[in-house]
């Protein structure tokens, strides 16, 4: 479940290579002001209540996202809900793959009142319901922009935490949109603790989404090279060349008719395509995946350059 914020407080850093303590003063509960401690002159916004420690000069982020916003979000990207895509995720979702990974994930951490990074936690991912719900689990989450679901605002390449100071983070959807994956897997290796965890999802055949706020794809051995200071546990495929078909089509029909609106509902038909990735082989899946997942653990020493493609899991 999420942690309170005084949970949170006390391992927060400013942004940065300095990443020194933070002087937070409240007032009623509330974030009122944040500064270095080091350094009353280094303040910080404070936005909906969250202090927003980004490194403005170093990131792509602007500080007139965090504007007051009319539509009571600051994400600088539109997020839609509709009916469709409740469809949609239904049919041809991987939230179960997710949700079975997440249970694993969570029997790796310390029983006792494990500490958990959410990265991207402003909406709630999918397959993450056991985390949220389970009582014994303290959630810190932030994202690009706040939420009631984050306790802070980050940069994914500059992480405002203490060094060894949670037992597990969970990634999802988020490497394809930041501009330098290894940066930001550096800092995840910084913040966990020795034997810490790691869950991170990522696309590989996937059309560009969030626009101008996309930047990477990843095979399934590529992301394992990426992850090569982690001992694995687990890795695979989210989805396979049927839901990458869907998206293609879904895309395509886009482009056709100009409107997402009307290429998704024109390609909802084709949504049963992704129905037929539980009858091909795991080997199969993973060169038509149209996402990838790896569940590790922090490791003293890495996957070699002579070793990863050894660690090859498609068809051969």
């Amino acid at each position: 479940m999420l942690a309170s914020f005084s949970e949170v407080e006390g391992l927060l850093r400013t942004p940065g290579r300095d990443r020194r303590p933070l002087r937070i003063v409240r007032r009623d509960g509330v974030v009122e002001s944040v500064s270095s401690s080091a350094d009353a002159l280094t303040t910080f916004p404070v936005v909906a209540g969250q202090p927003i420690l980004v490194d403005f000069h170093d990131s792509v982020a602007r500080p007139a996202w965090f504007a007051p916003s009319s539509s009571g979000s600051y994400s600088a990207v539109p997020r839609r809900t509709n009916a469709l895509r409740l469809i949609k995720g239904a049919v041809v979702g991987t939230a179960a793959i997710s949700r079975a990974n997440l249970r694993l994930f969570r029997q790796q951490l310390p029983a006792a009142s494990p500490v958990v990074l959410m990265i991207g936690g402003a909406t709630q991912g999918n397959g993450t319901e056991p985390l949220y719900a389970d009582p014994t689990v303290r959630l810190m989450s932030f994202d690009i922009y706040p939420s009631p679901l984050t306790h802070f605002v980050a940069d994914a390449h500059s992480i405002p935490l203490d060094d060894a100071c949670v037992d597990g983070v969970c990634i999802q959807a988020v490497l394809e949109h930041v501009l330098e994956p290894q940066a930001v897997v550096a800092e995840i290796f910084r913040i966990l603790k020795p034997g810490g965890v790691i869950y991170a999802e990522t696309p590989f055949m996937q059309q560009v989404h969030e626009g101008a706020y996309d930047f990477t794809r990843f095979t399934e051995l590529g992301h394992r090279w990426l992850w090569k200071k982690f001992a694995e546990i687990k890795r695979g495929a989210m989805g396979g060349p049927g839901l990458s078909l869907y998206w293609s089509i879904r895309y395509y029909l886009r482009a056709m008719t100009g409107s997402s609106t009307a290429g998704d509902a024109l390609s909802a038909p084709f949504m049963l395509l992704a129905l037929s990735d539980r009858f091909i082989k795991p080997s199969r899946l993973i060169e038509g995946a149209n996402g990838v997942f790896f569940l590790g653990r922090k490791a003293e020493d890495a996957l070699t350059v002579n070793e990863v493609i050894a660690q090859y899991l498609g068809h051969r």
